[in-house]
């Protein structure tokens, strides 16, 4: 069977993190002193060593975007130029609308199929083409209840389970990251799992947590050979989901790089 890694970058700002936003028990709404429009400081470090780090190498890279980000016209003037100048390499898929994380609330079919819909809209808006119907649940929250409002919206690919233990309390209750993925396969959408190693998570945080970023970095270096989600999923073949966030790219003076391959 044919393999092949694929990447993306989740574009969160600090206040779409669940400490901050989103979620019932761990945010701290306070800490959210203007709206929307405006970027943090290390977030725009990030945009640019992301686009430094573009033009260091040709790998094919997809980009789950919040849409509330588009608020920001610097943001969304920033990306249609990267997207212009990468059309080939550059994928779009959905974030979600302001990262809310869905499977820790009560079940909510009406409000997250609203906000499927209006982050789709935005999307197609700035991104047009670049767009996949691809989805990955803010900060990884993701419950079974939630396939078939993805399907109904169109969605072909979700890439938000981590199976791993550590994280099995994002499923919601009485629920678990099997019961997820089947859900997904009953709805006919390809679930991609993010890549573990003996069952701990080695992508997005893990990369800058003791021990766990020891453990990613040699897992990543031995991935195979980077290539677009869309080829991935035409060979049907085995899928290493990699990926970080663009805030990482704010670290060392905007110089910090994944460690790929």
């Amino acid at each position: 069977m044919s393999s092949s890694t694929w990447i993306s970058i989740d574009f969160d700002d600090h206040r779409h993190l669940p400490k901050y936003s989103g979620h019932p028990t761990r945010s701290n709404q306070q800490h959210i002193t203007s709206a929307n429009k405006e970027l943090s400081e290390d977030f725009q470090k990030g945009m640019k060593g992301l686009e430094n780090w573009l033009n260091s190498n040709d790998y094919p890279v997809t980009f789950f975007i919040i849409a509330d980000l588009f608020e920001n016209t610097t943001f969304s003037n920033w990306l249609q130029r990267l997207i212009k100048q990468f059309p080939q390499r550059i994928t779009i898929g959905n974030h979600g609308l302001n990262h809310r994380s869905w499977s820790a609330w009560p079940k909510d079919v009406e409000g997250f199929d609203n906000a499927l819909v209006e982050s789709n809209r935005i999307l197609q808006q700035y991104c047009g083409t670049s767009i996949r119907p691809w989805f990955r649940a803010p900060a990884g929250y993701i419950a079974p209840w939630m396939a078939p409002v993805l399907a109904k919206n169109g969605f072909k690919v979700d890439s938000s389970v981590n199976p791993s233990w550590l994280v099995k309390r994002k499923t919601g209750k009485v629920n678990s990251w099997s019961k997820v993925e089947q859900s997904m396969k009953d709805n006919e959408i390809v679930e991609i799992r993010w890549k573990t190693k003996w069952s701990l998570p080695i992508t997005g945080p893990a990369l800058h947590i003791p021990i766990l970023k020891t453990i990613a970095n040699g897992s990543w270096k031995s991935s195979p050979m980077i290539d677009s989600l869309d080829n991935s999923l035409k060979i049907n073949g085995q899928i290493t989901a990699l990926y970080w966030h663009l805030l990482d790219h704010s670290r060392k003076q905007s110089t910090w790089s994944p460690p790929l391959p």
